[in-house]
């Protein structure tokens, strides 16, 4: 057992009793499609960057792991790639999106290219969402804290994180996301405040650590950080930053809010790779680095400290399993199983929306079983489905660029192909990574579209007063 303190025990049971509050006070509401989807559309700023900044950093272990092996390279790697896609969603799309007031991306692809291509988006928004990894890394947390098989810590780490937002859909993602914003900060305050007291500051580390610790690329070769830069992309078209804007009380509070969240991670990535830095000077020899963050605890924490710093990794992960898994099950149950429904009320979206949370749960654990890497889905899934949604969703959003129906389903459905075939070869054709091959696709099919496209289109489409 991870402790044997009962204020440590007190604090988690207090933790997962607020969150059967949260569930058992919405038993029996009926929301409307806009009161699930989108919280009726009236998140505040506060809010905003609150449920942002907790629902986009799930991946505690995997940068645990990252930063005891390579150090500051982790905020190269999964810092500084994802800080410049949310400065360019803030710049291009926030805005844009909070005025279209739809619901989801397969909506904007709807309006754009028509009911395949939406359905197709659909399929590729809940293969990026399902939060599989993250139910990975949790089910691994759990499964070290109990000393219980992976496979059913896996399960209960969804079932855990998804229950409670089953009847009050986004309002209650929010609601909990605020308290695992504080909770993910304190925890980790608190984390590096005992290090620091207990062994010193930069001192110690650089008279322990290894000299490519502090180099940016951590002994790796520079191709293995660029490619994050690309599979960074992928936050342009990030499920949970586009129902954040649709959910955002107006479009300033979109773009604000993205460019607050910003600063928010900056800090945290800080006080994530000071932590890993610490476990890997204090633990030179851990049998697995995955584990950094909970061993460091163990020896450095007292009681209560302790618990408060193991609540900030279950908050930090449990906050992205529920957003995602609820942008997963709002794609299937909305964008799958309404639009093939044809019922012309949306009434029964919650419905839809409520099966389709279950059945992204299930998916994701079966995943998490299947690939038991977290870094390797983060790839996979990024590589497969950015090509295939990148240049569809931006230009339909900007209204510029954009292809008919015919071509842009070809522009999608091929780059998802190709990078799918990439994934699957036994030998990568010179080494090249499967979403530069993907993105070159989609690059390629909507030069040839523009090229075949009608002048006059083209023309109306630049000026369309």
């Amino acid at each position: 057992m991870f402790s044997t303190s009962p204020v440590d025990w007190a604090l988690l049971v207090l933790y997962f009793a607020f969150l059967a509050a949260v569930w058992l006070r919405l038993i029996g509401a009926a929301p409307s499609a806009v009161d699930y989807l989108v919280a009726g559309r009236r998140v505040t700023l506060p809010a905003f960057v609150a449920t942002l900044v907790a629902s986009w950093y799930g991946g505690i272990l995997g940068v645990g792991e990252y930063s005891y092996r390579y150090g500051v390279s982790n905020w190269l790697v999964f810092g500084v790639p994802y800080y410049l896609g949310a400065l360019l969603f803030a710049i291009f799309f926030a805005r844009k999106a909070r005025r279209e007031a739809l619901y989801t991306i397969p909506d904007l692809l709807d309006r754009a290219y028509g009911k395949r291509a939406a359905l197709l988006g659909a399929l590729a928004v809940f293969a990026l969402a399902a939060p599989s990894a993250y139910v990975l890394m949790l089910g691994t947390l759990f499964s070290s804290m109990f000393h219980l098989p992976l496979a059913a810590c896996v399960i209960a780490a969804a079932a855990f994180s998804v229950f409670y937002i089953q009847n009050g859909g986004l309002r209650s993602v929010v609601f909990t996301d605020i308290v695992q914003f504080l909770l993910m900060y304190i925890g980790f305050f608190v984390i590096v405040g005992f290090l620091v007291a207990k062994h010193g500051g930069l001192g110690f580390l650089t008279a322990h650590l290894p000299a490519t610790h502090f180099e940016w690329h951590g002994g790796n070769p520079p191709a293995a950080i660029l490619v994050w830069y690309f599979i960074a992309l992928s936050t342009l078209i990030d499920p949970g930053f586009w129902q954040r804007a649709y959910a955002a009380r107006d479009p300033e509070t979109a773009r604000r809010g993205v460019l607050i969240s910003i600063g928010f991670w900056i800090v945290f990535d800080f006080l994530t790779t000071t932590t890993g830095l610490y476990a890997r000077a204090v633990l030179p020899h851990l049998a697995n680095p995955v584990f950094a963050y909970p061993e460091l605890a163990r020896v450095t924490l007292p009681a209560g400290a302790l618990g408060l710093f193991y609540l900030a990794m279950i908050a930090t992960v449990m906050s992205t399993i529920d957003a995602y898994g609820f942008i997963a099950a709002t794609t299937l149950g909305r964008d799958v199983l309404w639009r093939l429904s044809r019922e012309p009320r949306e009434d029964r979206i919650p419905f839809y929306s409520k099966l389709g949370l279950w059945v992204s749960a299930a998916f994701a654990c079966a995943v998490a079983l299947a690939q038991p890497s977290v870094v390797e889905i983060w790839k996979l899934m990024g590589s497969v489905v950015t090509p295939a949604l990148l240049l569809p969703v931006g230009t339909a959003l900007l209204r510029r660029g954009r292809l008919s129906s015919a071509w842009t389903l070809a522009a999608m459905a091929l780059p998802l192909a190709v990078t799918l075939v990439w994934v699957l070869l036994p030998s990568r054709p010179g080494s090249i990574e499967p979403i530069y091959a993907g993105l070159a696709c989609s690059l390629l099919i909507y030069v040839a579209g523009w090229l075949a496209r009608p002048r006059a289109i083209a023309v109306l489409e630049e000026n369309p007063s």
